[in-house]
């Protein structure tokens, strides 16, 4: 019972505290070729609490969350980068950036509230664009609308 009391202790210190910061983030991914999974919600979004303190946490425990760098920000605490990465006002929004070798990066979205298994697809759908030519890209992770 030890080893699950401390996985779940794990796991409440890893999404009780705050994530790194967006740029942060952008940089570990950067640095490490990998997708960068973005959350962005508000304390007072139901649908946002439920993404940050069930889904991803849970994403988290099974490991799902490996191959990516994972943070959320806060729409009211940060709202000039929320709305510089999002295309839509809704929220909660998970966006995945995936690397790609020409510089650029692929970016993929989810809007509302979302499944594990959406979530779970969505970063396989950013792990193949790495693989592969995207039909969407931008110059970099957050770049703006394209």
């Amino acid at each position: 019972m030890s080893g699950v009391t401390a996985l779940i202790v794990l796991q409440h210190a890893l999404f009780a505290a705050n994530p790194p910061s967006y740029q942060e983030a952008l940089q570990d991914a950067q640095k490490r070729q990998q997708p960068l999974l973005v959350l962005i919600g508000a304390q007072w979004c139901p649908g946002c609490q439920t993404m940050k303190q069930q889904v991803m946490p849970s994403l988290a425990q099974r490991g799902a969350l490996k191959p990516v760098t994972f943070t959320t920000v806060d729409y009211d605490a940060d709202t000039a980068t929320a709305q510089q990465l999002m295309r839509v006002g809704s929220i909660p929004q998970l966006i995945v950036y995936s690397p790609l070798p020409d510089g650029k990066w692929h970016r993929e979205q989810l809007i509302g509230e979302s499944t594990e298994a959406e979530v779970q697809s969505l970063i396989s759908r950013a792990l193949k664009a790495q693989q592969t030519s995207p039909t969407q890209s931008s110059s970099a992770a957050g770049g703006g609308g394209d």
